[in-house]
């Protein structure tokens, strides 16, 4: 195969091309120091509820962030609007450097950890112009593929950080690393992503909608079921989120160090990334439920695999279940597209990450209740959330339409 048809084969346009080198590098800065954020707390004089704290604030300004970046996405363009979620993320990052206190932690986690929420919708929406409808789910899952890549690296290099400087100056030397990657990413995604913002004359193209109750009524019901059953398996993977690396590090009868937590992140990764490519390429040529039914499957296992895991490579396997998760994501993401109405991706797809992550948000705040009472409750819970939104996918979850399915290419 030649450079030319591999890159057509992994849709690797220009703009695909800039926006997978801002999600390495934003992305890289960020995980150097986010998975360890629950340990950073600790370090700081914050206690469980204080975790749970970040966790559900994580998920409902995810949510809330959502809608206004897919708005800004359609009004914008999506070149302009990830300058603005870009400044957002660095701003949080120096709140976090400058100001050693949890106080501050949860200010800066505010503007950080919701880039990707922001940022989301704006990026499917342009996958979703970039490429064909046969390309789409390979898109969506050259973006997950990649994003894991910050993923993998970025805990085993926090937590070499820790090693070295301790669980105060080295998270905080992470994020001064977050910050310098956050503006070279900034100057790359302008050279390299075209500029879509619309034109000031553009009558046919409909006004970017800012009002999510007049969005709501746009979303097709196939859509809806979707986003039932993902609010129950997103019960299952943020109930004990914020808890694993506690669980890992803190409690089991044999606790891990920073480093080997960092190596079981790593792990989940590389499962990801084996199976993000035959899966896309199977999902645009087939029926896209039996992915997400099966990737729904794995976040709900995973919870009771952790629950029974008390050593490093009982862990291993956990953190290998985790990955499977991955299995059908970006199959899930590239169905939302595909069933949002044209000229309204980005707006469609934040609306439904609005609904989804403000419900969810609730869940991820329990989680503390449910962790102080114990961690098998937490789990248990969390697995039992999983297998509601499993069955309920199966029942009543569609796929594709025959006419949007894509041909052989």
């Amino acid at each position: 195969m030649t450079v030319h048809s591999i890159r057509e084969f992994l849709g690797l346009r220009r703009s695909i091309l800039g926006l997978l080198g801002m999600v390495i590098l934003v992305g890289l800065g960020e995980k150097m120091a986010e998975r360890f954020l629950p340990i950073y707390l600790m370090a700081l004089g914050g206690g469980p509820i204080v975790i749970g704290l970040l966790n559900g604030l994580d998920n409902l300004l995810s949510a809330l962030y959502s809608f206004p970046g897919g708005y800004l996405a359609d009004r914008l363009g999506t070149r302009r609007s990830l300058v603005v979620f870009n400044l957002m993320a660095m701003v949080g990052f120096l709140i976090v450097v400058l100001i050693p206190t949890w106080q501050a932690v949860i200010v800066g986690a505010a503007l950080f950890l919701s880039w990707t929420a922001i940022s989301l919708p704006a990026t499917m929406g342009l996958v979703a112009r970039a490429l064909p409808s046969a390309k789409r789910t390979m898109g969506v899952s050259m973006h997950s593929l990649v994003r894991r890549i910050p993923m993998a690296l970025g805990p085993v290099i926090g937590g070499v950080f820790i090693g070295i400087w301790g669980e105060r100056d080295g998270v905080r030397l992470a994020f001064v690393v977050a910050l310098v990657l956050a503006a070279v990413a900034l100057v790359i995604q302008q050279r390299l992503i075209e500029d879509d913002r619309p034109a000031a004359d553009a009558r046919s193209r409909p006004v970017a909608e800012k009002n999510p109750l007049r969005m709501w009524r746009l979303m097709p019901p196939a859509l809806r079921h979707l986003l039932v059953a993902d609010i129950l398996i997103r019960f299952a993977e943020q109930i004990p989120y914020a808890f694993v690396v506690v669980w890992c590090m803190k409690v089991i009868a044999a606790p891990i160090s920073a480093v080997q937590f960092g190596m079981l992140t790593t792990i989940e990764m590389v499962v990801a990334f084996l199976i993000y490519i035959p899966v896309a390429w199977l999902a645009d040529r087939g029926r896209k439920k039996p992915f997400v039914a099966v990737t729904f499957g794995f976040f709900t296992l995973f919870p009771l695999v952790l629950l029974v895991s008390d050593s490093f490579w009982i862990l291993a396997f956990a953190f290998v279940v985790r990955g499977l998760k991955e299995f059908g994501e970006p199959t899930r993401k590239a169905l939302i597209m595909d069933l949002a109405p044209e000229e309204r991706k980005a707006g469609m797809f934040g609306l439904y990450y609005l609904v989804r992550d403000v419900i969810v948000s609730f869940a991820a705040f329990g989680g503390a209740f449910l962790w102080q009472a114990s961690p098998a409750v937490n789990f248990l819970t969390a697995a039992a959330c999983g297998l509601i939104g499993t069955l309920w996918f199966i029942w009543r979850g569609r796929d594709l339409p025959a006419p949007m399915r894509p041909s052989n290419s």
